[in-house]
């Protein structure tokens, strides 16, 4: 019997490793197990977040970039804005210290929201000309403006160029831009920007028919050709007077930089403040109804 002993010590031991090299090997599947499936789960949030940027990208701008479309035409818009005086205004009356900021072609996920954020911060109450399709791609960010106070207004569902469109385009795109700002707002939107400020007679007698003012401009920030801040700045304080509509931009095409834009914002606020000048909206510089 003591012979057997140490053979029974030996096959007990040898069951009590091969039992545990079981329990490692079973804890190391499992662990490889997890790790599956956690190196899994990342790889799908990393897809469903790549499906949601895809989802949110602000749509480029129809007509092209600003700077490779605008042709200014001085002459024919000075003969048009005289012929539709009450139609068709580049500025307010000038007898009162006030002037209206405007921005185009938003919204983006990138200036939008950082402009709003400076105006916030001042209490500055700014007119929006809104893209349809962009207003559809973020409209958290559409809301908010409105919810901000801020004015929002109708700048076409793509942004063609429009004296390249038929009129059955052209007027489909204010209107399935009104029908994504109403449900957003609450308002119809009756001010309207014309992409890179061209327009053609027969679309002014349309918009007036359909109860539209057009807004262009009388300073030009020309932000849109990726200035700096101090260019921004100055391109706007050496030109404004009482009455002035400012135009800015606080989105643009793909690849367009706008941080001189939301950089001379501050600059541009309180230097015209400290001359007493009071920023109101558009409709409220021309004396119009937010809506109509």
């Amino acid at each position: 019997m003591n012979r057997s002993k140490p053979w029974l010590i030996l096959f007990v031991a040898c069951m009590l490793i091969l039992a545990s090299c079981n329990q490692q090997q079973g804890q190391q599947g499992e662990e490889s197990r997890q790790k599956r499936q956690e190196t899994q789960q990342q790889q799908d949030d990393q897809k469903n977040q790549t499906e949601q940027r895809n989802q949110k990208r602000t749509p480029d701008l129809a007509g092209g970039k600003e700077k490779e479309v605008r042709e200014p035409h001085p002459l024919s818009l000075a003969d048009l804005r005289q012929k539709y005086p009450s139609t068709f205004v580049l500025n307010g009356p000038s007898n009162k210290r006030q002037v209206a900021l405007t921005f185009d072609d938003g919204p983006d996920l990138e200036y939008t929201p950082q402009i709003l954020d400076v105006l916030k911060q001042y209490n500055v109450k700014a007119t929006f000309f809104v893209v349809g399709n962009r207003a559809e791609a973020h409209p958290e960010i559409v809301r908010r403006m409105h919810r901000e106070g801020h004015e929002i207004a109708n700048h076409t569902y793509s942004h063609p160029h429009l004296i390249k469109v038929d009129d059955v385009t052209f007027q489909r795109e204010v209107r399935q831009t009104d029908g994504i700002l109403r449900p957003l707002i609450g308002y119809s939107p009756k001010l309207f920007r014309p992409p890179y400020g061209d327009v053609t007679e027969d679309q002014i007698k349309w918009l007036s028919s359909q109860n539209y003012t057009i807004v262009n401009w009388n300073v030009d920030s020309l932000d849109w050709k990726g200035l700096s801040q101090d260019q921004v700045s100055v391109n706007v304080l050496s030109h404004v007077f009482p009455g002035s509509i400012i135009l800015q931009h606080s989105a643009g095409g793909k690849g367009e930089d706008l941080s001189g834009t939301v950089k001379a914002l501050p600059e541009i606020i309180q230097k015209l403040r400290a001359d007493g000048v009071q920023f109101v909206t558009t409709s409220e510089l021309l004396n119009l109804p937010r809506s109509r």
